[in-house]
């Protein structure tokens, strides 16, 4: 550009040597801090090579499959040049291949005028798909071995995208050339002090962390800490009407975030919401755990969990009955913990709602890719020595279910451009990630996602009762969403054919986060209903209607049913029984990852 300042070499001289300096003492640290905990003993931690090593024997077994797919991209590639030499002599010439919906890798207007660029991106677009077919259509593979490969091919792929590296992505070229390579030095000071924050390991920046506080402009409504136990704190919000439903509501918050995914900002949150709609809102604010409660166990949540949250709320509200939502983690909880209760012929719970959970982990999704035996037994080893599972840990996890999204656009934005993210209110949760006990997590992992006990009657057996999700008689309210890479929805629909009691299943449109907090008046998404029950849930799809906005109101005309008779004059937090211990949002919340 005729006006651009050139960069001060001195000032860039400076910069490179202080990241020289900076980078071989985190070097140093994050390989003193890998031997220490013992990451560098294990050659395979993730378990990949026995999977890919099956991978290439089988494919080895079929060499004319191999070729036909070889040929199937000579093929492409043959339709690509002919196209892009149509275009450089000026020929209206279709794409050989164009990017996937919701791709926003190739955004950039140059992706698609720029010839040479143009070319990068549909060569890449090609090769991409040549290999995970490829890898997906070989056949006789063990199921978790051919989920394991699919699952890091298309990591591998999303890692090689032309969009990742300088020479190749025409918005970092241009702003490196704009620049003098500033873009570039200011990316090199964003990854060593992502590094640094991460204690050598890669803490990726997704947001503005100074532009949220919790109680301040994020998790505001008003409301009191009713309730405190070793594993949560109890907050019971500020009523806005004057009368409110005679039954209580409970919301079981997953206790792998904190709660307050569900009270972001005012226009987004669910609890004031549905506190405007009358309810009495309760909400689970849960312990971020360290080393002290290595031992509690998934009973343990259960008991001071949903159980003594239920004594708590009658007595604050004189209410016995109330309906409980479950969020997540806390959806397979209410579940576990209904089947206790149903064992004990205890029905204070008079309906049940269940936000994204899974009860049936058969087909858990790619999560699964990450639980094996040699996984977990190394996963274990690292608990037991800390107590816990570091939050950070869980939270490089889920972003590998969303490379794109949470991995490489960042990666892009804060170290290619040199930018600093956005400030973003959801992503800041995101980041505020929490520990989980070693013994209930080891536990989790285990009994259901490894061995899917929880969907065997007796199967397990919590406070002395066997646990049959059968006898749940109670009336079910199931929301899932269409994009979930936590909680695939048709592994959630799996619970229709479960309980007893009648269940109404919704499916929302997007994703895990989105397609839960997805208010009235954003008029975003749609969801989905059909009366009719299938086994199939394709089948149900099919046959579903599909409604405009959000499943929010669905959900209170349903609950209505179950919220009592009559109304009662609006109960205010520590009026009752239960004296107010702190304002909303409370303590733990408040408590650090680190």
């Amino acid at each position: 550009m005729p006006n651009q300042q050139a960069p001060d070499p001195t000032q860039i001289s400076e910069s490179m040597a202080h990241i020289a300096e900076k980078s071989q003492r985190l070097v140093s640290d994050f390989l003193a801090r890998q031997t220490s905990e013992g990451v560098l003993d294990s050659t395979d931690p993730l378990n990949i090579g026995g999977a890919f090593l099956e991978l290439t024997s089988k494919m080895m077994a079929d060499p004319a499959k191999l070729a036909e797919a070889q040929m199937a991209l000579w093929q492409g590639y043959f339709n690509l040049w002919t196209n892009t030499a149509n275009r450089i002599m000026g020929q209206d010439a279709k794409p050989a291949i164009t990017p996937e919906r919701g791709d926003r890798r190739f955004k950039d207007e140059a992706w698609d005028e720029n010839d040479i660029f143009n070319y990068i991106k549909q060569s890449y677009l090609l090769t991409s798909r040549w290999l995970q077919t490829t890898v997906n259509n070989v056949e006789g593979m063990d199921d978790n071995a051919k989920q394991k490969v699919n699952f890091y091919t298309r990591q591998f792929v999303d890692a090689i995208s032309p969009s990742n590296f300088v020479m190749t992505n025409p918005e970092v070229l241009r702003q490196t050339l704009e620049s003098g390579g500033e873009n570039l030095v200011k990316g090199l000071e964003n990854l060593l002090e992502d590094l640094e924050r991460g204690n050598g390991q890669l803490n990726i920046k997704m947001t503005d962390m100074d532009a949220f506080e919790v109680g301040e402009n994020i998790a505001v409504t008003p409301g009191k800490v009713i309730f405190r136990n070793d594993l949560l704190e109890l907050i019971q919000y500020e009523p806005t009407t004057k009368t409110v439903r005679q039954r209580p509501l409970l919301i079981m918050t997953p206790w792998i975030n904190k709660f307050y995914i569900l009270d972001l900002r005012p226009d987004n949150s669910f609890i004031k919401w549905a506190v405007s709609q009358g309810h009495t809102v309760f909400i689970t604010s849960w312990v971020n755990p360290d080393e002290s409660l290595a031992a509690k166990n998934f009973e343990d949540y259960m008991f001071e969990g949903p159980l003594a949250a239920l004594d708590a709320i009658e007595n604050a509200t004189g209410e016995k009955d109330l309906n409980v939502i479950g969020y997540c983690i806390s959806g397979t909880l209410l579940a576990a913990t209904l089947a206790y209760m149903a064992a004990k012929e205890d029905n204070r719970i008079k309906s049940a709602t269940y936000f994204t959970a899974l009860v049936d982990f058969k087909d858990a999704g790619d999560l699964a890719v990450f639980i094996d035996d040699q996984q977990l037994a190394s996963l274990e080893k690292k608990m037991n020595k800390r107590g816990y599972l570091e939050g950070r840990e869980m939270a490089s996890t889920f972003s590998m279910l969303r490379a794109n999204d949470l991995i490489w656009s960042f990666v892009i934005n804060n170290y290619l451009l040199g930018k600093e993210p956005f400030p973003f209110d959801l992503l800041y949760w995101n980041a505020d990630s929490t520990r989980m006990p070693a013994a209930m997590h080891s536990y989790y992992l285990r009994t259901m996602y490894l061995e899917n006990k929880l969907i065997e009657p007796g199967g397990i057996t919590l406070g002395g009762a066997a646990i049959d999700l059968s006898k749940i008689k109670t009336p079910t309210y199931i929301i899932s969403t269409q994009e979930d890479h936590i909680a695939p929805w048709k592994s959630t629909y799996a619970a229709t054919g479960i309980y007893s009691g009648p269940v109404r299943f919704v499916l929302s449109g997007s994703g895990h986060i989105a397609g839960v907090v997805n208010p009235p008046a954003a008029n975003k998404y749609g969801y989905w209903t059909n009366s009719k029950k299938s086994k199939d849930p394709d089948a149900w799809l099919k046959g579903a209607e599909q409604h405009q906005g959000s499943w929010w109101p669905d959900w209170d005309a349903w609950v209505k049913k179950y919220a009592g008779k009559t109304t009662v004059p609006a109960r205010v937090p520590g009026k009752g029984k239960l004296k107010a211990l702190a304002d909303a949002p409370g303590t733990y919340v408040k408590t650090p990852a680190t």
